[in-house]
């Protein structure tokens, strides 16, 4: 009758083990044209100069219902700063005192502008810190944070500023439509996963594009996983349909965890930002 308490107790010390060993984010402020971009960072000890990955929330946003940052950005967040890279998130809602955009019919932060210009200022401010490779600056994104890093490897978006570009991209599934319809291309290094079965996004736009930019655009990959559904990279989240009124989730389709998928995205995000 004494093993339930000590279970108990080392599933108590465990937790508090994995919490304390666990990196903890820093809030950063970065100037930008439209006010101050607040960001969260994770560095890796020492002086570096480290990779950097700057990634780009969806439209739940960066921060969940405890103000905290949601499990799948901490998640891989953690898992890039294990692979050596420092990780800046910016808060491209939170930053302008808004909450989930997922629902919302006429949005002010765009993918393709405000969210760009949030990527840009990122980018500048890590060029800025010494403790940076600025040649190994990437992006990786989800839904519509994918959807803008799209957006932001386009060649008409080169920076003119002297210095070097994005060394790659990762854009876990975009709604990729509108670049479809648009001849949508590459300057870098861009690498699309998505689901099969997303009814969220639409993996045929996404292979249609990719297709579309064979020949001039720089490399550009599309890996279709099967089984997988919207948010497949996520932990432990079941398999369903949308229901109900969540703000931050989409007002329709599926979302669910596909445990290979999720895996072999891992592997092949930690291979492509290695490149």
């Amino acid at each position: 009758m004494r093993l339930l308490p000590t279970f108990m107790a080392l599933g108590f010390l465990a937790a508090t083990y994995a919490a304390a060993a666990a990196p903890a984010a820093q809030q950063v402020d970065i100037p930008s044209s439209n006010g101050v971009l607040h960001a969260q960072l994770f560095k890796p000890d020492g002086s570096g100069p480290f990779p950097a990955v700057i990634a780009l929330h969806g439209c739940g946003g960066l921060n969940g219902q405890s103000d905290q940052i949601q499990p799948r950005y901490r998640d891989w967040a953690e898992q890039l700063l294990k692979d050596g890279n420092a990780v800046l998130l910016p808060d491209s809602y939170g930053s302008r005192e808004l909450g989930p955009q997922c629902r919302v019919k006429e949005r002010r932060v765009l993918a393709r502008r405000e969210r760009v210009t949030d990527i840009m200022s990122s980018r500048q401010w890590l060029m800025q810190q010494p403790w940076v490779s600025q040649d190994r600056i990437s992006l990786i994104g989800w839904a519509n944070g994918a959807s803008a890093v799209l957006w932001a490897v386009r060649p008409q978006l080169a920076s003119r500023k002297a210095g070097p570009d994005f060394r790659a991209a990762v854009a876990f599934y975009p709604d990729c439509r509108l670049s479809s319809g648009l001849g949508w291309s590459a300057r870098v290094p861009t690498l699309l996963l998505i689901g099969a079965g997303d009814d969220v996004s639409s993996p045929s736009a996404c292979r249609q594009m990719v297709d579309g930019a064979r020949g001039r655009s720089a490399l550009a990959r599309i890996v279709v996983y099967p089984n997988a559904v919207h948010d497949f990279d996520r932990a432990n989240l079941p398999l369903h349909a949308i229901t109900g009124a969540d703000a931050s989730v989409p007002d329709r389709g599926h979302l669910g965890s596909d445990p290979d998928a999720r895996a072999d995205s891992q592997k092949r995000v930690a291979e492509w930002l290695a490149r």
